[in-house]
C-alpha cells in the first residue's frame, strides 16, 4: 500500500526547479509582471521560513518567505503560496502558511505581508492593510494587500513604501 500522507519540510535549493514548474502551472507566464514577483526577483527566500509539501517524492505545494523593508521597518513577504490543483481544499496551503508563520514568530520576526484573497487568509490571522499605510512599488489591488502581526506593535511601526531588503 502506498502512503499518501502529505509531508511538510523546509524548502531547499534543490526544490527550486520543481517549485518553478509548479508556479508556472498555477500562475502562468504573466506572474513575472506582478508587483510581488518583482519584489522577490533576484532575492533568495529565507529557506528556514519557507516550506514545501510532498506526497512521496512528488512536490504538491510550496510557500516562500522573503525579507523586505517597509519604510525602514523589517518585514517578510509571504508567497507565492502554490498548491497542485489535485491537492487544493485539503488543508495543504493553510498548513504551509502556518508552518511559515510559526517559524517566523519563533525566529523573532514581527510582521508578514502578502497580496492575496482576504477571505482565505483572514482565517490564518491576516487582515487588510489600511489604504495609504503601506505602498507597494507597482500596481496592486489595495484590497488584496494583507498583513499578519507576529509581535505586538510591529504593524504600527511599519509604514511607507515596501522594498527589497
Amino acid at each position: 500500500m502506498i502512503d499518501l500522507a502529505v509531508k511538510f519540510s523546509p524548502l531547499t535549493a534543490a526544490d527550486e526547479p520543481h517549485i518553478e514548474k509548479l508556479d508556472e502551472r498555477a500562475f502562468g507566464p504573466g506572474r513575472y509582471a506582478r508587483t510581488a514577483y518583482r519584489l522577490r526577483e533576484g532575492v533568495d527566500p529565507d529557506r528556514s521560513l519557507s516550506f514545501v509539501a510532498r506526497v512521496g517524492t512528488l512536490l504538491v505545494g510550496a510557500n516562500r518567505m522573503t525579507s523586505i523593508l517597509i519604510g525602514g521597518a523589517p518585514a517578510l513577504l509571504l508567497g507565492p503560496l502554490t498548491v497542485e490543483p489535485a491537492f487544493r481544499s485539503q488543508g495543504v496551503g493553510e498548513t504551509l502558511v502556518k508552518y511559515s508563520l510559526d517559524a517566523a514568530r519563533e525566529a523573532g520576526h514581527g510582521l508578514v505581508l502578502l497580496v492575496g484573497d482576504e477571505d482565505y487568509y483572514a482565517r490564518l490571522g491576516f487582515a487588510r492593510v489600511p489604504r495609504g499605510k503601506i505602498a507597494m512599488p507597482g500596481p496592486v489591488d489595495p484590497d488584496r494587500l494583507l498583513y499578519c502581526e507576529l509581535r505586538p506593535g510591529a504593524f504600527a511601526a511599519a509604514s511607507g513604501k515596501m522594498r527589497r531588503l
